[in-house]
């Protein structure tokens, strides 16, 4: 979360920068100044995953030599999803903060001919964010550990649409159903990368409905016959 916050930092500092010398008058400067500050935004933040990524290397080395077996308690996988979803924490709550603040009021949403849909579209939005930086964090590890330099492509390629395709805001339907998508081929992606397949699903389901077989078993016994 700290890598993430820093990345913020730089690029809000290059956006305050580029617009404070450039003409503020001029409309079409200024919107194309926020798009690239946008995707300055997600360069950085991929640029501290991969800074993150070679912390984590080092401190795993430096874990597997002073362990007694030589290797590390932590895989690689468990810190790549820990990475991703801290990631996607706090950038779920930067992306919703301010629009938590301003839902206290005064107003009613859409009064002004805007949509009435702004804070459950926000919402579904940030959720989905969240997932996928957690979904990115997986792939983006695994390519770096790998040298898929082409996985690495695809995850700052997919960042960058998904940044972009928040630009079409207020028409929702075109933002929100592609973004979806794109965190649907993700998740898939990541599990896959995990390690995942269907058989694992349907292992996992057997061995749940097992599990509560034998509770409702352990309830039954526990009840008091009555007279």
């Amino acid at each position: 979360a700290f890598f993430w916050l820093v990345s913020l930092l730089l690029a809000s500092l290059i956006w305050f920068v580029s617009v404070h010398l450039s003409d503020q008058e001029d409309a079409k400067l200024q919107y194309g100044l926020l798009i690239f500050g946008a995707a300055v935004s997600v360069l950085l933040q991929e640029a501290f995953r991969f800074a993150y990524f070679k912390l984590l290397k080092k401190a795993d080395e430096g874990l597997a030599t002073i362990s007694e077996d030589g290797r590390s308690p932590i895989s690689l996988r468990q810190m790549a999803y820990v990475s991703g979803l801290s990631f996607g924490i706090i950038s779920g709550v930067f992306s919703v903060i301010n629009i938590l603040a301003d839902s206290i009021g005064p107003g009613i949403v859409g009064i002004h001919g805007d949509s009435p849909y702004y804070f459950i579209t926000s919402a579904f939005l940030t959720m989905a964010l969240v997932l996928l930086h957690t979904f990115w964090g997986v792939i983006f590890f695994d390519a770096c550990e790998k040298r898929r330099y082409w996985c690495l492509g695809m995850v700052v390629a997919s960042h960058l649409l998904t940044s972009g395709l928040t630009f079409l805001n207020p028409r929702y339907e075109a933002s929100l159903v592609p973004i979806f998508i794109i965190t649907l081929c993700m998740g898939l992606w990541a599990f896959i990368t995990a390690g995942g397949s269907f058989r694992n699903i349907l292992e996992c389901l057997s061995c749940k409905q097992e599990n509560d077989s034998r509770v409702m078993m352990y309830s039954a016994l526990q009840v008091p016959f009555e007279d």
